[in-house]
């Protein structure tokens, strides 16, 4: 048995407002520099407020809301650890050992190519667009767009069993 989809949005039906807010979406990610410190966790914390208040507006937010939400799940966690590895090291140690330093690199190679796909998906959305990241496009868009009866017609009022 096959799972049965929604239909998703064409750019003519997504208004204005919704764009911006898909749009918004991958944003998120700069809420920690607006605040002025460099928790990674501030850029989560964001983007679960701005998911909690923006779901459920159409299927094309949600969807632009659940991919940004759930890409940003490993970048947090990446940017958690060096922060507080280098708390660490900086409490302990004197040098930075050749492994942080590894870590060091691979994180900000992570950031940059997650910063670098969320501006691409951040203007394809305002232009009312779907751009789906590797592994969280897929993903969202199941989570999104997955029929679960929602839009079937069901009786109240049904014939009595013969």
């Amino acid at each position: 048995m096959s799972k049965e989809y929604d239909a998703i949005p064409q750019p003519e039906e997504i208004s204005t407002r919704e764009r911006e807010d898909a749009m918004g979406s991958y944003l998120m990610m700069f809420a920690s520099f607006a605040v002025g410190l460099p928790l990674p966790i501030i850029n989560l914390i964001a983007a679960l407020i701005y998911y909690f208040t923006n779901r459920g507006k159409s299927k094309f937010i949600d969807f632009h809301i659940t991919q940004s939400l759930l890409s940003q799940l490993p970048t947090t966690a990446l940017n958690a650890v060096l922060v507080a590895w280098t708390i660490r090291t900086f409490y302990y140690e004197i040098a930075f050992s050749d492994n942080y330093k590894g870590f060091l690199i691979m994180v900000i190679a992570a950031n940059l190519i997650y910063l670098i796909f969320s501006i691409i998906a951040a203007v394809k959305a305002r232009k009312g667009l779907m751009y789906y990241f590797i592994l969280f496009g897929p993903w969202a868009y199941q989570i999104t767009f997955r029929n679960r009866g929602r839009n079937s017609i069901q009786p109240i009022n049904k014939p009595p069993r013969l």
